[in-house]
């Protein structure tokens, strides 16, 4: 097809251009189309000329300061790094490769969502789970783990755990089904005494039935 045989030709008349004291040489066995003389001639390192004129070579790109084929192309981007050769990226931890990894993002552990309203948007960070706040650090934004027991209204004892929090009573007392406050736990209910058991808040008393006295052990009756 025409379009194959253009390309096959524009190839084989790629050859670089050097100026040493000025003036422009090509290298040997590399004929010069008779209309170059009338086109605009590009000079450099990288110049590709065929007869329908002259310019920059696959890969490589005009500069703005020289106006030269000086400028390497990477098409697949360099991300943090820059372009040093056709498809070549030097990357900020010394590799390199067609392309750089991207840097860590500014949202931490949990991601970027997209916030878009009347035409614009931007990158915010997730939602944290229930239990956590957001935080910015040095690494960026993270989710950390909020201390309900700073507000938590227990009766008890409040134990701060990973995302929320739980109430604790003291001996003697049981937390209630609002899992908040303490109510008493009835002791007598285990039978811990031989003869007699009176509950108190908290705690319980055994006694003896008449003829007996309690042990030192505060439970038996002799």
């Amino acid at each position: 097809p025409p379009v194959m045989l253009l390309e096959l030709l524009v190839q084989a008349a790629c050859v670089s251009l050097f100026l040493p004291g000025g003036q422009g040489r090509v290298y040997p066995g590399r004929k010069k189309p008779a209309s170059f003389a009338v086109e605009r001639r590009r000079v450099g390192p990288h110049v590709c000329f065929s007869g329908f004129g002259s310019g920059c070579c696959p890969g490589w790109m005009l500069a703005p300061g020289s106006g030269q084929c000086t400028l390497p192309l990477c098409p697949f981007g360099c991300g943090s790094g820059f372009c040093i050769a056709p498809n070549l990226c030097s990357c900020p931890d010394g590799e390199q490769g067609i392309t750089c990894p991207e840097p860590p993002g500014t949202c931490g552990e949990y991601g970027c969502d997209l916030s878009c309203n009347h035409g614009g948007c931007q990158e915010v960070a997730r939602v944290c789970p229930l239990g956590f706040s957001m935080v910015e650090t040095a690494n960026g934004i993270r989710c950390t783990d909020i201390d309900e027991c700073l507000s938590a209204a227990c009766e008890g004892l409040c134990v701060n755990t990973e995302g929320g929090f739980v109430c604790e009573c003291g001996p003697g007392m049981q937390l209630s089904a609002d899992r908040h406050s303490c109510q008493d736990t009835d002791e007598c209910l285990a039978t811990p005494c031989q003869h007699r058991c009176k509950n108190s808040v908290g705690s319980y008393r055994c006694s003896c039935r008449p003829g007996y006295h309690l042990h030192g052990n505060r439970h038996s009756c002799v």
